[in-house]
This record gives structure tokens, C-alpha cells and sequence, in this order.
């Protein structure tokens, strides 16, 4: 995977050190710069947002050749990417920490975790997320992944100013029980904080973030319950899209790169 688009950008996997490292520099501005995350170790002098994971998981890039990559400038948008294989040889995944995974373990089917997604403040709005989705898809196929999860974060640990789009999520978005984890209790917070015939759809919406927004229009659910991330400053929820059940517009989209790939 390393087929670039027709313009200045380009989607790879990260392919040396110098891309791991502006992989990191981005997730640093994002995660630690904008949202106030830290980390144990994350390296403040270098201004590097990393852990344990980096080495094991691959972190889709997207590039902009017109950026110095000497700076480690270049890459303007990642997804770290763990498909549930290496995740075994490691012995866990990053979700572990928060949520109870066992019911995911326990389909048998072939798993990808999805995380750390950011996009450069300089790019959000285009079409950079749209060619990393791109990209993300032919990743899907080549690893034969059906179920795609990872946490997605709301800024801020304040759970009532969230109330409206959490209980949006859980009275609308509510994963199968069969499938669905629950956050771990030294994080654990209800999402059920409003009745369902007091939810406005509208402010639940405003108050969502973009990249959970996209998630749900593809048919994305939910865990049970939210998981307060005070390091990071996040109230975080499980988000899971299962390929078998995708709207019929995606599936056929995913068809469509079978077909082309």
C-alpha cells in the first residue's frame, strides 16, 4: 500500500523511522498540544506523542510531499492500525485498558483495532480523511478484517456537558449484547443520562465529534458505557463497525474496491 493519489498527497504505510516519528509529531500536536494529553512516554523535548504499541502496530499516513519530512512535517493525517493476530502475539490491545473486550474475543471472527486518528488542523475539512478511508478499505480486504473498533474521544471529562450526544449514543447506537464491551470500572461512567423523550437529536449532534459522526453514518455502535481518560483530558467511547452489517451504500463500496484492488 503505497499508491499515491493524483495530487500532492500520498497514502502509505509508514515505511521508515522518519515517517513513525512525524507520525508522532502529529499525534503530539493533536493529542498533546490541542487536548492537553500526556502520557508516560511521551517526550515533551522532542515533542513526540508515543507508547508501547508503536513498534507493533502499521500507522496509515497520509503525506504531503510539498512538507520537509527532515522536520518530520510531512505526514498530516494518520490511523494506527492493530489487526487482532499481532494483538494476540503482543497480548492485548490498546481498548484492553478501557473497556472489557471479551465479548469481541469470543465471536471468533477477525478483528482490527482502529486508533489514534488525527488529522492536521491545517486539513480537517478536506479530503484528506476521505483518501485515509480510501486507504483504510483496501487494509480491511488485504487483512480480511469483519469487525473494526477503537475508542473515539470527546475533549473534556465533564459528563453532564456531554450528556446530550452520550445518551444520543446509547439510547440510538447500542451495540448487540452479544458484541458489546463494556468500559472498564476505574473509568466506568453512564451513558444514560437522558431519557429518551428529552433527547434532541440536533444538540446531540453538535456536540459530537466529526470523527464519531462519520463512524455512525457507516453504521458505527457503541459499548456500554463511557470511559473518563483523565490523561489524556478525554471522555472516551467504544465505537465498532461490523462489515456484515454495514448499510447496503458501504458494502457496496467495500464490493467495489474488491473488485478494483
Amino acid at each position: 500500500m503505497n499508491r499515491a493519489e493524483p495530487s500532492f498527497f500520498q497514502i502509505r504505510l509508514a515505511k521508515s523511522t522518519q515517517d513513525l516519528m512525524a507520525a508522532q509529531r502529529l499525534r503530539y500536536r493533536v493529542f498533546v498540544e490541542e487536548l492537553g494529553g500526556t502520557g508516560p512516554m511521551v517526550d515533551h523535548d522532542a515533542r513526540l506523542e508515543r507508547d508501547e504499541f508503536d513498534p507493533v502496530v502499521d500507522h496509515l499516513c497520509l503525506v504531503d510531499t510539498r512538507r520537509n519530512a527532515e522536520t518530520l512535517d510531512h505526514v498530516v493525517g494518520v490511523y494506527r492500525l492493530l489487526p487482532g493476530d499481532r494483538a494476540a502475539e503482543f497480548g492485548r490491545f490498546y481498548c484492553d485498558t478501557e473497556y472489557d473486550l471479551a465479548p469481541l474475543r469470543a465471536s471468533g471472527r477477525p478483528l482490527l483495532e482502529l486508533g489514534r486518528s488525527c488529522v492536521h488542523a491545517d486539513y480537517r475539512g478536506g479530503s484528506g480523511m476521505f483518501l485515509m478511508w480510501n486507504a483504510l478499505s483496501d487494509y480491511v480486504l488485504e487483512k480480511k478484517s469483519e469487525i473494526l473498533f477503537g475508542v473515539a474521544s470527546f475533549h473534556g471529562t465533564d459528563v453532564q456537558m456531554l450528556a446530550p450526544s452520550l445518551s444520543w449514543l446509547h439510547h440510538q447506537h447500542m451495540a448487540p449484547v452479544d458484541l458489546r464491551p463494556r468500559a472498564q470500572p476505574d473509568g466506568f461512567v453512564d451513558m444514560d443520562l437522558i431519557t429518551p423523550e428529552r433527547l434532541d437529536r440536533r444538540e446531540a449532534m453538535v456536540g459530537m465529534p466529526a470523527l464519531i459522526k462519520a463512524y455512525l453514518r457507516v453504521g458505527g455502535l457503541v459499548g456500554e458505557g463511557a470511559y473518563v481518560d483523565r490523561a489524556f483530558n478525554t471522555t472516551d467511547v467504544f465505537l465498532m463497525m461490523d462489515t456484515s452489517e454495514m448499510s447496503p451504500r458501504h458494502k457496496q463500496f467495500y464490493e467495489s474496491r474488491r473488485h478494483t484492488s
